[in-house]
């Protein structure tokens, strides 16, 4: 055996009897004894959280070891082997040397002050103040206000930001990092879609550069990864990624991450990666809902100085539903066309523009969900509307039931007192009739029958 393997197990020996046999194995038993010349040891280890691990909790096991078999003046350097590729870390320092536990591998070939300043690649555009908050997003938002204030300090890192396509991740995770870097002028910012990093892994993987890929990575303060997703498959690239991502959570820099899906519904995908996207937050996007489709048009309205009337937006958050930029190419079209036909911005453009989008359904309201509704209002229990209670609040609420299942159903009369108690068609005319008489002398009443209308509407 040669003699720096048997000065090295003599090192691990000592180790051993100094910390717990699962941190043994886990740090220590990978990293081997390459060489040992004019008071230099080096030592391999299989990546650079290894090095920031040890050094951060083990250094004194470590330094003990070393002075005791191989000299007091003993100076460490380090070979990381990442992805069967090897990096040369050159520079010298003691074991014991306080600034040892206080280096920052930031880039094998540079110092922090060689470092140039990056580009962030953020939208402008798209900002906290651009961003509208509804129910569907408000936890996302909230975790992205608290990053932007202390990046890499709070409980979510790395932050997983989930939902489906066009309902706003892309938009959090760039008013995020414009925040931050607003906060944070010096902070490195970079933001990228998954796509962009893997053909910069190919290139560098190609042209043999992929130390100064892993190396300028490591320099990020604040990453934003979007469509994590496409990760799917791509081994070797998820290898490295896996690495970049322990370096940067190690030293409590900020991940942020955006996804199609929870982690959970991630195919082909390493278990260690997934393992490691549950760490922080998971914040999912929901679809925006009617309210939220309304505030987003209004905002955008009002932003870009234009004139339309309540019934148009009521019109386009009613039948575009799938996602946000829907939403805002239907008020871009609806401009561009107004402005070269000089036509105004009505509920007839409306309809041209959406239905070239998409197919405008005529709403199909039922018996059923009016009675909901109105039981949801008045806080009474269907089947109580249907009995022959004759109490005030439950016999006003079969009657307002009765009375917009006529207004907004194609459904007869006969149907609409079978469905609601099993009346007859003459009690639901009576019940209309006396809905409206209210109606035209109790303002409060006829604003509680409208306002349910408008809610059945819409929902």
């Amino acid at each position: 055996m040669p003699q720096i393997t048997e000065q090295w197990q003599k090192c691990l020996l000592l180790i051993s009897k100094q910390i717990s046999g699962a941190d043994y194995e886990k740090w220590f038993a990978p990293v081997v004894a390459l060489e040992y010349n004019d008071g230099n040891l080096l030592l391999q280890m299989p990546s650079n959280y290894y090095i920031e691990h040890i050094e951060q909790n083990f250094i004194h096991e470590l330094a003990k070891a070393i002075y005791t078999v191989f000299g007091k003046n003993t100076q460490l350097r380090y070979k990381i082997a990442i992805a069967d590729e090897s990096t040369s870390m050159t520079s010298k320092k003691q074991p014991g040397d306080e600034q040892l536990k206080k280096r920052r591998y930031v880039n094998p070939y540079q110092t922090q002050d060689d470092i140039p300043p990056i580009d962030p690649q953020l939208n402008g555009s798209y900002s906290f103040n651009s961003f509208v908050e509804g129910t569907g997003n408000k936890l996302a938002r909230m975790a992205g206000l608290a990053i932007a204030k202390k990046p890499g300090q709070t409980a979510y890192n790395p932050l997983f930001i989930y939902g489906h396509s066009g309902c706003g991740k892309t938009h959090l995770a760039n008013a995020i990092g414009l925040q931050a870097k607003a906060n944070f002028p010096n902070m490195r910012v970079l933001y990228l879609t998954t796509n962009t990093f893997m053909t910069q892994y190919t290139t560098a993987t190609r042209e043999n550069t992929r130390d100064d890929f892993l190396g300028f990575y490591q320099t990020i303060d604040l990453l934003i990864l979007d469509d994590v997703h496409d990760l799917a498959g791509k081994t070797a690239t998820q290898n490295t990624f896996f690495h970049i991502f322990n370096h940067l959570h190690q030293l409590g820099k900020q991940l942020i991450l955006t996804c199609d899906r929870p982690p959970m519904e991630i195919q082909g995908l390493e278990e260690r990666l997934l393992t490691r996207f549950n760490w922080g937050l998971l914040a999912e996007i929901q679809q925006p809902d009617f309210e939220l489709r309304k505030s987003i048009l209004k905002w955008r309205i009002e932003r870009d100085g234009m004139e339309v009337t309540d019934d148009v937006v009521d019109f386009i958050a009613e039948n575009v539903t799938d996602n946000i930029r829907d939403l805002e190419g239907v008020l871009v079209s609806m401009m561009a066309h107004s402005a070269i036909t000089d036509a105004p911005i009505d509920i007839e453009l409306a309809k041209q523009v959406v239905g070239r989008i998409t197919k405008i359904q005529p709403r199909v309201i039922s018996v059923e969900h009016v009675l909901d509704c109105v039981c949801n209002n008045f806080h009474i229990e269907r089947e109580e509307v249907r009995t022959t209670s004759r109490k005030r609040d439950v016999c006003q609420a079969r009657q307002i039931a009765m009375y917009l299942a006529k207004r907004l159903t194609n459904s007869s009369v006969t149907e609409i007192g079978r469905t609601i108690g099993n009346r007859d068609h003459a009690t639901v005319l009576h019940a209309c009739k006396v809905v409206d008489d209210l109606m035209a002398v109790d303002k409060n009443y006829k604003q509680t029958v409208t306002l349910l209308e408008k809610q059945i509407k819409k929902k």
